[in-house]
């Protein structure tokens, strides 16, 4: 675990294990702790895995306002620039699923493979819109109490709760240690997010898309949309998982992602960007 300065901020992030880089993006209103299960198994699987926390979120800067993807992408590569990362098999959960979009929409030539967990491409709408301005508002009046214990059954299935309450209880504690500047800034700026649905058709590297059959927010035919308009993808659905099969399933979403990079084409050095 370290923090660097980047792009005027300090970005908090876990790093271990070493060999091909595996750059996991966490999703709103997480943390990289999320990712506890994939750092400790593809660490030891040979690869360096990096997970940082976004701006905003667990030990990152909070930077109050609004934070579209774009920046959070700037940030990521920024990371990598400062951890000496040329290309890196990317990937995200929910808003980190929009991140790693963006991320390839911005930098296509630092990634190698793509893994979308539980998200989905459109834009907003106009009532989604307003109803993440209206949330935004929300956690800042109200903090993130009442809306982390609203939501915890949705994130992860009531199943996941009654059988692993210590999985429950790490992704409430998340949400509730989120900070709600950070937290609002995010919504607002994915309220105005692209529609990235063209750009996947022409996504030119291998690509895993992963989703919980019981997951609400992003069900499984957001997945398959996403699988169905990326030529050379992998759909994975696991069972009895909601909005976070890797901390409900983590088993079955690591075999999923470990059939995944052990298929991957053998990286070449490729000189770093300019600039």
């Amino acid at each position: 675990m370290g923090s660097v300065f980047c792009r005027e901020i300090s970005v908090g992030y876990d790093e271990e294990g070493s060999g091909e880089p595996l750059v996991l993006i966490h999703g709103h209103p997480f943390n990289r702790s999320m990712w506890r299960p994939q750092t400790e198994h593809f660490s030891r699987a040979g690869w360096r895995v990096i997970a940082p926390d976004l701006r905003g979120y667990g030990d990152s800067t909070v930077v109050p306002g609004t934070t579209p993807l774009a920046t959070f992408a700037r940030d990521i590569v920024g990371l990598l620039d400062r951890l000496g990362v040329e290309r890196c098999v990317l990937g995200g959960l929910s808003m980190g699923g929009q991140i790693v979009m963006e991320c390839y929409r911005l930098f296509p030539e630092r990634v190698r493979g793509l893994v979308f967990a539980d998200t989905f491409a459109a834009a907003e709408t106009a009532d989604g819109r307003t109803a993440r301005y209206d949330m935004a508002e929300r956690l800042l009046r109200e903090g993130m109490d009442g809306y982390a214990h609203e939501v915890l059954a949705k994130m992860v299935s009531p199943r996941t709760i009654a059988s692993q309450p210590e999985v429950a209880a790490h992704v409430l504690g998340m949400m509730t240690s989120t900070a709600p500047e950070g937290a609002a800034a995010a919504l607002r700026g994915r309220a105005e997010r692209p529609d990235y649905a063209e750009l996947l058709t022409r996504v030119s590297v291998p690509a895993l898309v992963v989703v919980g059959t019981e997951d609400a927010y992003t069900p499984v035919s957001d997945a398959r949309d996403i699988h169905e308009r990326i030529p050379d993808s992998r759909l994975a659905v696991i069972e009895q998982a909601a909005h976070m099969p890797n901390l409900e399933r983590p088993t079955a979403f690591n075999a999923a992602l470990d059939a995944f990079l052990a298929a991957l084409p053998q990286t070449t050095a490729t000189p770093a960007p300019q600039g």
